[in-house]
């Protein structure tokens, strides 16, 4: 078993950090190609946004499944067959014009990406401890937060530049370089591996979903991230068609909205000290006012300021909530880590993907007061979310449960 080597640690440690953000990359950077994409593969707006919603499915489902084997076999060799996976589907869709082969990459891209993603949240666990491990994990949603900012902002460049496909090339170089990367610098993390049994897997996963703080909380998660994945899904044909701005803005837009993601990590880190359920319930209720308020206003003179200050409002509370939360839950079972990793990420995911694309068919959101609308309903459902979470910490469940594996 190849092992870290100690003069290593601090570069493998980089590496994990630059592949936190990879899930968002891979949707988000083609954000501003959504429209192209339909007029060119010749299919309907929904087709496209179709490509996002498999992929974030295949992520979801799989992240509940990957962190048993991850704990088994090792983070290392998985992780690395996984960015090679995904490096050589980024390049298959670069190259095809079919969309129902373009929907098969994206599903192996989710599964891939679910890999390196758990693989990846599950090393910091493995490493480190304490005040170390609790500082990593609160920087999480932050670090992540940089695919929301960056990767729009270069696919709105990349399509005006390159077209659609260039972002696909970008992604399959990206994880190429990566890899070679970690081969050099990297290894296996994991020092106790749990067998693979399925009974005692089952029992993890039951007592794990059993929590109610738990499970509440990847609720609040998914409310939370189903505000920018609404907004990812509809923004483009919004600036582009009804405003009648290029890709470009599109990119500059989801940079503003970037931009307030992570400015909401840093601040929620910042104040890491105070009440946790109060910093919720704060957030949650502006989120609410600013929607109100965003219909309102978008009702009577809607344009792109308009739309982009309640928009960069709103996310900058989605993700002041979201770190809060997603470092709670990480923390919440450290003596299984990949798998708490696996249905922390994965229940967000999917409970998400229902969330955005019921509520993106449900308004078919065609002018910012709609969204101003869809924003209200996701805010209203956190609030009920946030209520349960607090009642099952003042239940007693805030404290880790023992959970037996059954080591062989």
């Amino acid at each position: 078993m190849r092992v870290i080597k100690e003069n290593h640690q601090g570069i493998s440690t980089i590496l994990a950090f630059a592949l936190i953000p990879i899930s968002g990359f891979a949707t988000d950077i083609y954000i501003p190609s959504l429209p192209s994409m339909a007029g060119e593969l010749h299919v309907s707006n929904a087709a496209v946004q179709l490509s996002i919603l498999l992929f974030m499915v295949s992520y979801g489902v799989s992240q509940l499944l990957v962190g048993s084997l991850l704990d088994s076999f090792g983070r290392f060799r998985l992780g690395s067959a996984a960015l090679l996976l995904f490096s050589l589907s980024s390049f298959g869709i670069a190259f095809t014009n079919n969309i129902y082969l373009i929907y098969g990459m994206r599903t192996l891209q989710g599964i891939a990406v679910s890999f390196i993603m758990v693989g990846k949240r599950a090393y910091f666990m493995d490493i480190y401890k304490g005040d170390k491990l609790k500082h990593y994990t609160s920087l999480f949603s932050i670090v992540w937060a940089t695919a929301p900012i960056i990767a729009p902002f270069l696919g709105g460049y990349f399509q005006e530049l390159w077209g659609w496909q260039s972002n696909f090339l970008f992604l399959g170089l990206f994880s190429l370089v990566i890899l070679v990367l970690e081969q050099v610098y990297s290894g296996e993390s994991l020092k106790v591996r749990h067998p693979f049994q399925l009974r005692s897997i089952v029992n993890v996963y039951s007592m794990m979903i059993r929590t109610g703080d738990f499970s509440y909380g990847l609720v609040i998660l998914a409310l939370s991230y189903s505000m920018l994945v609404v907004f990812g899904m509809t923004s483009p044909f919004l600036i582009e068609h009804v405003f009648h701005f290029s890709p470009v803005v599109s990119g500059y837009s989801a940079l503003l909205s970037g931009v307030a993601l992570m400015t909401g990590g840093i601040i929620s880190k910042a104040l890491i000290s105070r009440p946790l359920d109060r910093k919720i319930l704060v957030a949650v209720s502006l989120q609410i006012l600013f929607a109100l308020v965003m219909i309102g206003v978008n009702r009577l003179w809607a344009n792109i300021y308009t739309l982009m200050v309640f928009v960069a409002l709103i996310h900058l509370l989605g993700g002041f909530i979201f770190n809060i939360v997603f470092a709670y839950a990480l923390g919440r079972f450290t003596k299984n880590a990949g798998v708490a990793s696996g249905i922390t990420g994965g229940g967000n995911y999917i409970v998400t993907s229902f969330f955005s694309y019921t509520i993106t068919g449900l308004f078919r959101i065609s002018n910012p007061a709609l969204l101003g609308v869809a924003y209200l309903l996701l805010a209203v459902l956190l609030l009920g979310a946030f209520v349960l979470f607090r009642k099952a910490r003042l239940a007693g469940e805030g404290v880790e449960p023992m959970i037996q594996t059954n080591r062989a």
